[in-house]
């Protein structure tokens, strides 16, 4: 009996370790990106290939992301800040440097990006560029024509000059929530630097947005994209590639909707969505297998040729779809690069004045 016992506790320990050992083999990346950023099918080869499992969770702006990494203990393994915020958070410790000996795929960057991502990240040693564009104007032609009486923006006034922005009150407008990105935009119209942090200038931006706000529908940093599509507003100020998403949709909607996309000609924000490494992910090996992955060439341009955005990988190029490589609000030509301009992050009481100020603006108070 004794004998008996002894080989049963032996089997049941044997049998505990192999089930503890099968669970401690599955493997897992945990990761936060941006919502309509990603082609689903990417996520399922990944899984195929390397057998990691992702989990794949959404926000919709880069404040909600920047509250739960300086919390901490967030859980994810890759997420995908903006270049300003990125700064700000490797400042704040928030990010592992990349073991780039783990990144074979890293030789595909483009030296282009890579010098103005450096900005953010000196060295690119926290992040790896996952998609770049501009912040502009998207507009239903056929709506402005009626408004305006042209199908054709150019300039910024359209929407930061309040007689022209009323008349297009009734047909819908909406705007990025996102201080980051409308603030400088303001500046830049006002030909202020748009990264200044002086009180005065930002109270001017301010000024000049609150005297439009009543003209604007909805605050709100994805829900434009359908708006635009179906047709429910005329006008957004928005980023690139959800413009031309919106585009897309239109047509496959055959409504007759058409979505056209300015870069004014003042100057508009190039901005850069990054990937890196929370300091505290607990999958930091399959991360960097999910990150090198993103960088094969055929598997970021797939992604951009679902997301319509232009991608910080050179190599990628030759599978980019050649109507979205060929078109200069996408892969904006050497003319347009010229008036497009970068926003640094914001000092802490810069920032604390920013978000304020952006409170009023949106309340309308």
């Amino acid at each position: 009996m004794i004998r008996k016992a002894l080989w049963l506790s032996a089997t049941s320990a044997f049998l505990t370790l192999f089930t503890v050992g099968g669970h401690a083999e599955d493997r897992v990346v945990n990761v936060f990106n941006w919502s309509d950023y990603i082609d689903s099918s990417i996520i399922e080869d990944f899984t195929k290939e390397t057998g990691i499992k992702v989990v794949y969770d959404t926000f919709d702006s880069n404040e909600i992301l920047e509250t739960k990494l300086l919390a901490g203990g967030s859980g994810y393994d890759v997420v995908v800040p903006s270049g300003n915020f990125l700064a700000r958070q490797i400042q704040a410790g928030v990010f592992q440097k990349l073991d780039k000996s783990k990144l074979p795929n890293i030789s595909n960057m483009w030296d282009t990006v890579l010098e103005r991502t450096a900005k953010y990240d000196p060295g690119n040693e926290y992040s790896v560029n996952y998609m770049w564009g501009t912040v502009g104007i998207g507009y239903n032609l056929k709506k402005v024509q009626a408004a305006l009486g042209t199908d054709k923006i150019d300039s910024w006034d359209v929407f930061f000059n309040p007689d022209s922005l009323a008349k297009l009150k009734d047909c819908g407008v909406y705007v990025l929530d996102s201080p980051a990105d409308i603030i400088p935009a303001a500046l830049k119209y006002l030909g202020l630097d748009p990264n200044s942090t002086s009180p005065d200038d930002i109270a001017k931006a301010e000024e000049t947005l609150l005297k439009v706000r009543p003209y604007i529908r909805k605050f709100h940093s994805s829900e434009y994209i359908n708006a635009l599509a179906n047709g429910d507003i005329c006008l957004a100020v928005g980023w690139s590639g959800d413009v031309f998403q919106a585009r897309n949709r239109a047509v496959e909607a055959k409504q007759g909707v058409e979505i056209g996309y300015s870069v004014p000609k003042e100057g508009a924000q190039m901005w850069f969505d990054q990937m890196a490494i929370p300091a505290d992910a607990p999958h930091v090996a399959e991360a960097l297998e999910f990150l090198n992955y993103m960088m094969k060439p055929e598997v970021i341009a797939k992604s951009s040729n679902y997301v319509l955005y232009a991608n910080g990988n050179k190599a990628s190029q030759q599978f980019v779809d050649k109507a979205l490589l060929d078109d200069p609000a996408v892969y904006p030509d050497a003319e347009t690069l010229k008036k497009l301009y970068t926003v640094q992050p914001y000092d802490p009481k810069t920032q604390r004045l920013i978000t304020r100020s952006w409170t009023k603006i949106v309340t309308g108070q």
